[in-house]
């Protein structure tokens, strides 16, 4: 059974849900982390695309679904396909925020191992820095929550962390454990936006923007691009770099607004994380190393607990022990994730790509022996919850 919310559950029925390891990551890119002035959202999310291609030696001809999303253009991936000259058989743009990439690669997973299509690219990117220098997204508060002057979607996070100290007795010190576990693997990570030392006290001393979360518990503001270029396990076993099976994913959606949340400390990452791993045939404690939507350090904490790498209330405790650092039991965000990698408006498809690249042995923060990886990505205002598990061949 997986919990929905309190008082309700459903049963999960596994049968033909999602084809396990029929699809493979087969090429992958990130391009023009950090600052990357005078290159539009478009240009940035194509070139991710090409580099992604160029990686499994692919065309862009090859490619018959278009996926992914811009920040500053509703029908992103039809300009996308009129940038490329190319027309695909199917395009989606579905826009669930961060979540968005995983439940992309759910649907290009079904339709390759249905034969509807055979490659999918799936990319984004955004000039948000360089334009403008703030998040660049036109969601917002809804009329109810509006009037109390929310900072969207800070103030949303901010709550969760509150609750979340009330309930459990969590210390902005646990918050604080997050963000300097990001920067000790962003400093060792070449591509990485924020570098230099970074400690407890630091954080601490960090303007308070909305209470309990400081300037040091929020993500960056980046440019920055990223693409995976997915075919089937069979063919991408022909191609020169090692695929990345697709052994599980599953998405979730509990509510919107935080107003909604059934309760401010679940969140519906404890359903699709179930279902993800029940598909790989999988647990948390398999996995070498797990790559969080880290938008906020409290999500980092809410997800650690609802994937079940740690009981509910837990999580502050499990960061602030060092499990999720460099030289930790649990290697999480070895990129430096979105708190001192990069965060260009959405962070979900470059969790997927560290993961990818941690399975391919070519990470900047490269762990030995990596079979099992876990990619989790968050939407809205901890709203919609997509999971993915990915393999090497020896998983499948």
């Amino acid at each position: 059974m997986v919990k929905d919310a309190p008082g309700q559950s459903r049963t999960m029925n596994m049968k033909d849900e999602f084809p396990r390891g029929a699809a493979s990551i087969a090429g992958l890119a990130t391009y023009g982390v950090g600052e990357m002035p005078g290159f539009s959202s478009l240009d940035l999310a194509a070139t991710a695309g090409l580099m992604a291609l160029q990686d499994a030696d692919a065309r862009i001809q090859d490619v018959d679904a278009l996926f992914g999303c811009l920040p500053d253009d509703l029908f992103g991936t039809l300009s996308m396909a009129e940038y490329y000259g190319i027309s695909p058989r199917f395009t989606d743009n579905n826009r669930t925020g961060g979540s968005s990439f995983i439940s992309h690669m759910i649907t290009a997973s079904i339709m390759i191992d249905a034969g509807y299509i055979d490659n999918a690219l799936i990319t984004y990117g955004s000039n948000q820095r360089s334009s403008g220098g703030k998040l660049a997204t036109p969601a917002k508060s809804n009329k109810w929550e509006a009037r109390y002057d929310p900072i969207f979607p800070l103030s949303s996070y901010a709550l969760v962390a509150a609750r979340h100290m009330h309930e459990f007795g969590t210390r902005r010190e646990d918050l604080a454990a997050v963000a300097v576990a990001a920067r000790q693997w962003a400093n060792t990570n070449p591509e990485a936006f924020a570098k230099g030392p970074l400690s407890i006290e630091d954080c601490l001393k960090s303007r308070m923007i909305s209470s309990p979360l400081t300037k040091a518990d929020c993500c960056l503001v980046t440019d920055g691009a990223a693409a995976i270029y997915l075919t089937s396990t069979r063919r991408a076993s022909d191609l020169p770099k090692p695929p990345v099976p697709i052994l599980g994913a599953a998405a979730a959606t509990w509510h919107n607004s935080i107003s909604a949340m059934p309760d401010l400390t679940a969140t519906a990452a404890r359903e699709s994380g179930a279902r993800a791993m029940a598909i790989a045939g999988v647990t948390p404690q398999q996995m070498d190393t797990v790559q969080l939507y880290d938008a906020f350090t409290i999500n980092t904490l809410i997800f650690l607990e609802d994937l079940g790498f740690c009981e509910k209330g837990e999580g502050g405790a499990f960061v602030s022990e060092g499990h999720i650092a460099p030289g930790g039991s649990m290697p999480v965000n070895t990129n430096g994730g979105g708190l001192s990698y990069c965060h260009p408006g959405m962070y979900g498809l470059f969790a997927i790509v560290e993961a990818a690249r941690q399975l391919r042995g070519e990470a900047a923060n490269q762990q030995p022996d990596v079979d099992l990886c876990l990619a989790h990505a968050n939407g809205g205002t901890f709203s919609s919850q997509a999971t993915a598990i990915l393999g090497s061949l020896s998983t499948i």
